[in-house]
């Protein structure tokens, strides 16, 4: 048989050029194992003759699934996309190679203005869950995904500033702990928290809390560095440090709340022609890539970015899954805080 130009093979086309009939064709092509081998090889090959491919989409909607998980990256307005937390990158590949396991595509927005906030992927049935990650400083974002949470609605949240929402995030909590411990056990003797508590950062407040935890635990009174505002977490860092280098008494460490601040301490600090960490030790939370390549090599504490991606995905589409969980992190001591 020959087509008309332009014409799109159906399952009727195979079934004729198989000699078989359309609902044999649906059923080989499916997988089907009323099916003989000899027959569904047959179907096969008039379908790869034919060049006809069957709609997943469509099937998959048929069986009450679109094979699709939505994710939204919030971020700031104006942002770039080279200025969005690498980490952010890092966790939306896990989310997607997670997804791509379970046989899931993944349809992935970048939002930031108001106006153009979208979460309606499910109801309108193009994703069978949906998972934000983002900022917490975009607060009008948070708000319209607030808005839209209910009990049917499959979604889940890193990130998220709200403690209704169903959420994923890390053990912060024990990655302060994790701080303190390891610098105490380098021989610093007075190691400082970098970061603001006042924030919609739940996340630096809970690192803070778990670093005073073990300091006191230590009989040492935990030290508190508050940033001045900037534009960056990196020049938060950099202004912090300046001042931390000018000041007479001597702190000897800092814990930053993220490894954003604390690149940006390293920075300041080799223009303070202090020696880290000879001088001043420094580690960071989120191990990012940059970190790895930094001078000297930034020690840092985080989750791994694959368990987390996996603890969204199955929380959005698993059945009777975990809805709010912390994923463990672990410590990875590099050069910036190895005394000799």
């Amino acid at each position: 048989m020959t087509l008309e130009k332009n014409r799109r093979p159906t399952s009727f086309d195979v079934a004729e050029r198989a000699g078989v009939s359309q609902s044999t064709v649906s059923r080989a092509l499916s997988g089907s194992s009323v099916i003989a081998e000899p027959t569904r090889n047959r179907v096969m090959k008039a379908a790869e003759e034919l060049g006809y491919f069957v709609d997943e989409r469509a099937a998959r909607l048929r069986r009450g699934s679109t094979g699709t998980l939505a994710v939204v990256v919030i971020c700031r307005p104006g942002e770039t996309a080279g200025e969005i937390n690498p980490f952010a990158y890092a966790l939306l590949g896990s989310v997607c190679l997670a997804a791509s396991e379970r046989g899931f595509e993944t349809l992935v927005s970048f939002q930031a203005q108001p106006g153009t906030f979208f979460g309606h992927y499910q109801e309108h049935g193009r994703a069978d869950g949906l998972v934000v990650i983002g900022t917490t400083t975009n607060r009008p974002a948070w708000d319209y995904f607030r808005s839209l949470d209910a009990e049917e609605r499959r979604v889940v949240y890193w990130g998220s500033p709200f403690e209704e929402l169903d959420w994923i995030r890390s053990d912060n909590h024990a990655a302060g702990r994790l701080a303190a411990e390891h610098l105490l056990a380098a021989g610093y003797q007075r190691p400082c928290f970098m970061g603001a508590l006042d924030g919609p950062q739940r996340q630096f407040a809970e690192r803070y809390e778990g670093y005073a935890e073990a300091m006191r635990e230590a009989g040492r009174e935990p030290i508190l560095i508050v940033p001045p505002k900037s534009p960056t977490r990196e020049e938060e860092g950099r202004r912090a440090a300046h001042l931390l280098a000018a000041r007479p008494d001597r702190i000897d460490a800092v814990f930053a709340a993220c490894d954003a601040m604390a690149l940006g301490a390293l920075d300041a600090f080799a223009a303070s022609d202090l020696i880290v960490p000879r001088d001043i030790g420094v580690m960071g939370f989120d191990d990012l890539l940059a970190g790895r390549f930094s001078r000297p090599p930034l020690t840092s504490i985080g989750p791994d970015p694959a368990e987390a991606g996996a603890a969204l995905v199955e929380a959005a589409l698993g059945a009777g899954a975990q809805k709010r969980r912390r994923v463990p992190v672990s410590l990875v001591a590099r050069a910036s805080t190895a005394r000799v």
